[in-house]
């Protein structure tokens, strides 16, 4: 009588590499916390002149909850509230608002504003200033309006060939803040080979949760064969955490807006799966996308954590007075 088979061992759940930190920055934190603060004291509609934070679900959200977004000042009605994103605005949006009588919040993420400042400052001390960023991203728009006669744009290593100055004495660097360090650096190299006297910002413009999330990722790639970045297709920090996972030696890396999107094959041969998220990304995401990969047998979650974040920003400043009151004094007759 031949014995009976052993049976066989229950395969290993797969594993996921949770990235710690991932999802929100105190900057995004802040600006949805802002719509949603004015949404409360002072009811809808509340505008919000581009999207707040380039993330699908956060925009659905808010506009369940009454925020209305629009691209230009002249779409808001005179005399209502108009909130400026977490990109920032150039100086020209300020005097469009105050024209049409709106009653103003500025959720501009406090890390922008500092670039804001710096860029204002060179202009001052007349340097030609050029903005490392992406052409058409909202926060290169704002930057570039704060001193747009000094500001060249430029966009990537390849661009530096085209660039052209009026005193090679007196040139500086700034930056967008979402950029992937590594990029921002090669296209600096480039710069300072054509321009030996570039001048450096007093400190890095590219954000702190920018630069940890990039170290994070990094740390999924050595020993994930397949990454997955929670994020929108808009959002420039998400689709540079997908370039850093692949150039980091990632077999694949893929950005999807929801769990929904993850494509099942995808998983063929892979064992070990990297999960983050963009800094516009609410962790909620995160834990569906959790979800799903338990349900397809990667069940055995560990954090990888390589700095704590501990950040905070207040919400701005015009969140403490009366916007109404402000609104209706503008129309009273002098």
């Amino acid at each position: 009588m031949n014995p009976t088979p052993s049976p066989k061992p229950a395969p290993k759940p797969g594993r996921v590499l949770l990235a710690s930190p991932r999802s929100w920055c105190a900057g995004v934190d802040r600006a949805v916390l802002a719509v949603e603060t004015a949404l409360e004291q002072y009811g809808p509609p509340i505008y919000v002149r581009h999207e707040i934070v380039h993330n699908k679900h956060v925009v659905q959200s808010l506009q369940n909850k009454g925020a209305i977004f629009v691209e230009h000042t002249d779409e808001v009605p005179e005399g209502s509230i108009v909130l400026f994103s977490a990109h920032g605005v150039a100086p020209t949006v300020h005097a469009e608002a105050a024209e049409r009588k709106l009653a103003t919040i500025d959720a501009t993420c406090p890390l922008v504003t500092k670039v804001h400042k710096e860029a204002l400052r060179y202009a001052k001390e007349d340097y030609d200033i050029l903005l490392i960023g992406h052409e058409g991203h909202e926060e290169v728009i704002g930057t570039s309006g704060q001193a747009p006669d000094h500001i060249t744009l430029v966009d990537g290593p390849e661009d530096v060939a085209n660039v052209e100055v009026r005193d090679e004495s007196k040139v500086v660097w700034l930056s967008q803040t979402t950029l992937s360090v590594d990029e921002t650096m090669e296209t600096v190299g480039a710069l300072k080979n054509k321009f030996p006297n570039l001048l450096s910002p007093p400190s890095d413009d590219i954000c702190y949760a920018t630069q940890n999330r990039q170290v994070a990722v990094k740390k999924l790639a050595e020993d994930a064969e397949l990454v997955i970045v929670v994020g929108s297709k808009n959002s420039s920090n998400s689709i540079r955490m997908v370039e850093v996972a692949l150039d980091a030696g990632a077999p694949a890396a893929h950005l999807v807006d929801y769990a929904s999107e993850i494509d099942e094959a995808w998983l063929d041969g892979v064992t070990t799966v990297g999960l983050t998220a963009g800094a516009s990304a609410p962790d909620v995401l995160v834990d569906e996308v959790l979800t799903w990969l338990a349900e397809h047998g990667y069940s055995d979650v560990q954090s990888v954590k390589t700095t704590e974040e501990t950040i905070t920003f207040a919400l701005p400043k015009e969140l403490r007075r009366d916007l109404r009151t402000e609104i209706a004094r503008r129309r009273t007759p002098n």
